[in-house]
Order: C-alpha cells, then sequence, then structure tokens
C-alpha cells in the first residue's frame, strides 16, 4: 500500500475475521453433533417397530441396559433412587416427559416392574423409545 506521499507502508496487523469465522462454524458442527456421539455411547438394542415417529420434545432418558444395569441420562442408578429422582424431576416440571430404552432381550415382568416406578413417581408423559425398521424388514 501507499500512503498520501508515495512510500511504500507494510501491513503490521493480522486479519483474524476469517479466523473467527472457521472458528464459529466448527464450534456450531461440534454442538449439533456432540448429542449423536453422546447417545451412541451406551448400546442398548432397542426394538423396532415399523410405525413410530421421532418427537421434538426433550426428554429424560432412562434406560435398562441387557446386563440388567438402570441409567438415567447416561448415569446408573438403582430403582429406589430412579423414583425419587424423578419425584424431584415431576415437582420441578409437571409436564416431564420420560423415554424409557430397554434391549429387546429383557423380560416383559422386568419392564413393565420400570415402568410402574416411573408412573409411581407421578411422570404422565412416558413413551417407550424403539428404532425404526427399514421398509424392506416389513413386508
Amino acid at each position: 500500500m501507499q500512503n498520501a506521499d508515495g512510500a511504500e507502508e507494510s501491513i503490521s496487523g493480522i486479519n483474524i475475521a476469517p479466523f473467527v469465522d472457521v472458528i464459529l462454524v466448527l464450534l456450531i458442527i461440534f454442538m449439533a453433533t456432540a448429542p449423536l456421539i453422546q447417545r451412541r455411547a451406551i448400546n442398548v438394542n432397542v426394538p423396532q417397530a415399523a410405525h413410530s415417529t421421532p418427537k421434538a420434545t426433550v426428554t429424560i432418558r432412562v434406560i435398562y441396559t441387557d446386563v440388567k444395569e438402570l441409567l438415567l441420562e447416561d448415569e446408573k442408578i438403582s430403582p429406589e433412587d430412579l423414583g425419587k429422582q424423578l419425584e424431584i424431576m415431576v415437582r420441578a416440571d409437571p409436564f416431564l416427559h420420560v423415554a424409557l430404552l430397554s434391549d429387546q432381550g429383557n423380560s416383559y415382568g422386568d419392564v413393565v416392574g420400570i415402568l410402574d416406578i416411573i408412573r409411581g413417581a407421578g411422570v404422565k408423559k412416558l413413551a417407550l423409545e424403539v428404532r425404526t425398521k427399514s421398509p424392506a424388514a416389513v413386508k
């Protein structure tokens, strides 16, 4: 660049605007993919259903694994503590949504027992999470 008297002037500052743009895009990508990565951390083989619709609401996830471990939002919990914790959450939010993920190998009686604990805590909005079958598997 030339100044008013015709002498060359060097650029002494660094333009960080492109750097900030790239960092913001990366931040948005990581924020969007973080829940997907966390969800794959626990492997629960939930049953598949041909007619299921994903819900747009935020839900609390209760997971019952194939080794009969009970988890509340990816943290191990006993059945008694699950009921107490959900009661506290229901008092804070009466319209609390809870999704139960259970491995398809678990017995029906065990799953009903967990459903009873969740209902006993006062949860009104309860769903069983399933995977959607591919169209080829439905036929």
